[in-house]
């Protein structure tokens, strides 16, 4: 059974922004992003995921239109920065977003799947873990999984990580 997530670490957070500024030559004025946030839906996911940020390939992520209107988050805006949390909700990654595109979730391309990173980088394969994943995430946050949902399509670059 995987693990929930736990409340981001805010007091960690801007400690890690705070190094992040220090570390660039960043104006130590500047605002921290809006979106902090894990990726995935689990401890486990998130620790999985952020090491393929931190090590390997992943520049890219896809997230539910609708749920990111519900929550009233951020949408991601090209050359805005957000920061990704590990499974205890300590910030690890400082991200600048190069692309977004928003389209049905069956118009992934090849290119945007190899990008994720994750699995064998097919879209075949990112199409099936992205249905298991969004079918059983969104029920627990009260939006019904249709397969061609809206999806934010996002590309982004690592700046920063610890």
């Amino acid at each position: 059974m995987p693990t929930p997530l736990p409340d981001i670490d805010r007091e960690h957070v801007a400690t890690f922004w705070a190094r992040f500024l220090a570390t660039t030559g960043l104006d130590p004025s500047t605002p921290l992003p809006e979106i902090v946030e894990p990726f995935g839906d689990s401890v486990e996911l998130a620790d999985e995921l952020l090491a393929l940020i931190l090590h390997g390939p992943k520049r890219a992520t896809a997230a539910s239109y609708d749920e990111l209107l519900m929550e009233g988050a951020a949408l991601p805006q090209v050359g805005g920065m957000s920061l990704a949390t590990d499974g205890a909700g300590r910030a690890r990654a400082v991200m600048r977003t190069t692309d977004v595109r928003i389209g049905p979730l069956s118009s992934v391309d090849d290119a945007f799947a190899w990008d994720e990173g994750e699995g064998d980088r097919t879209r075949a394969t990112w199409l099936a873990d992205h249905h298991d994943f969004f079918g059983r995430f969104l029920p627990t946050v009260g939006i019904d999984f249709d397969p061609h949902m809206a999806t934010v399509f996002e590309r982004f670059e690592l700046l920063y990580g610890e």
